[in-house]
């Protein structure tokens, strides 16, 4: 299991490997401006895709992954030291809705203080990464995993203008569960556009919330407090993919004018389509898509794989169909031998 301290430890320096898993992001708790808290994320960690660096120590960046350069970069400033030799072993699917630009970020930035034999603080540092701004989720599965409801930002920080990099600190982690082992995650991404990222995302995210409907965001607290929580906490798959469901098409309506509908073409039909089979208990978009989520269990994870890929043939369009297991641990860090 992977050491859910790992990427906080300091060591001798030298090479070192990263490893961290996607993440599915279910849904913001609010967006309106009328409630005292922004944002609060809820999401789970994934064992797979993943991503996994190897990062040597070396007298200045190089990388031939251009946002991993720019990433590392920036770390070695972070953290006061010459340079590193990135290489990227593999890498989550970009903008697919898993969590990847994340995840990288802080791959890199925790491989780099391990290979110079530095504390990462991760979640001090991610700001100065461009992470963590609105959702924590990313950032805290990167630490721990499993499933994180985060605390938001308090609405009087709301800018209309992006903030700069580090101006924000990552939302503290306001409930963690472990996953039960026997859950599954099914994951049908479709060969579609990317999600929205960079300046795109947060225009739209800020037109969303500055028309956010209030009682929405009563109608999802109801659903966290009442359903998703308890879910999770008592080990209810059933409830838990139920809870997570309501909670995207509520997200949904936030979002219709920036996405298409409650979900952005063609997951409306992929997620319909997968939600039809009783191998799976609920489904929905994983935060700007086009990634589709269903929640299942072990038992049932063979026909929910089998209803991913007759989801996608319905649809008409390709794509990639795995079921992943929870990660009830954070990004793990291995020392290698030298280069």
């Amino acid at each position: 299991m992977p050491d859910p301290a790992a990427v906080r430890r300091a060591d001798a320096p030298g090479p070192v490997t990263v490893e961290s898993g996607a993440r599915l992001h279910f849904g913001f708790a609010n967006l309106s401006l009328a409630h005292e808290r922004l944002y609060g994320a809820a999401g789970v960690a994934l064992e797979a895709p993943r991503v996994r660096l190897r990062i040597s120590p070396a007298g200045s960046v190089t990388s031939e992954h251009v946002a991993v350069r720019d990433y590392a970069e920036r770390a070695c400033d972070l953290l006061g030291v010459d340079g590193a030799r990135v290489a990227v072993e593999t890498e989550l699917p970009r903008h697919m809705g898993l969590g990847s630009g994340t995840q990288l970020a802080l791959a890199t930035l925790a491989g780099v203080a391990a290979a110079h034999g530095c504390d990462p603080a991760v979640r001090e540092r991610a700001p100065a990464l461009g992470r963590g701004g609105r959702s924590g989720v990313g950032v805290a599965t990167f630490e721990d995993g499993g499933f994180v409801l985060d605390a938001g930002h308090p609405t009087g920080r709301f800018t209309t203008d992006r903030p700069a990099d580090g101006d924000w600190r990552v939302p503290a982690v306001a409930a963690r569960h472990r996953v039960p082992a026997d859950w599954r995650f099914l994951l049908v991404v479709p060969d579609a556009d990317p999600g929205r990222a960079g300046d795109d995302e947060d225009s739209a995210i800020r037109r969303a919330v500055e028309d956010a409907d209030p009682a929405v965001a009563d109608r999802v607290a109801g659903v966290i407090q009442r359903r998703l929580l308890p879910a999770v906490a008592e080990g209810s798959a059933e409830r838990f993919g139920a809870a997570v469901e309501e909670i995207g098409r509520l997200n949904g309506a936030w979002f219709a004018d920036e996405q298409g509908g409650v979900y952005r073409p063609p997951v409306g039909d992929i997620a319909a389509e997968v939600g039809d089979d009783p191998a799976v208990y609920g489904t929905g978009q994983s935060s700007w898509g086009p990634a589709v989520y269903g929640v299942t269990d072990a038992a049932r994870a063979d026909a929910a794989r089998e209803a991913g890929v007759d989801a996608l043939e319905a649809a008409g369009v390709a794509g990639d169909v795995r079921v992943a297991e929870p990660r009830n641990g954070g990004a793990t860090i291995a020392r290698v031998d030298a280069d």
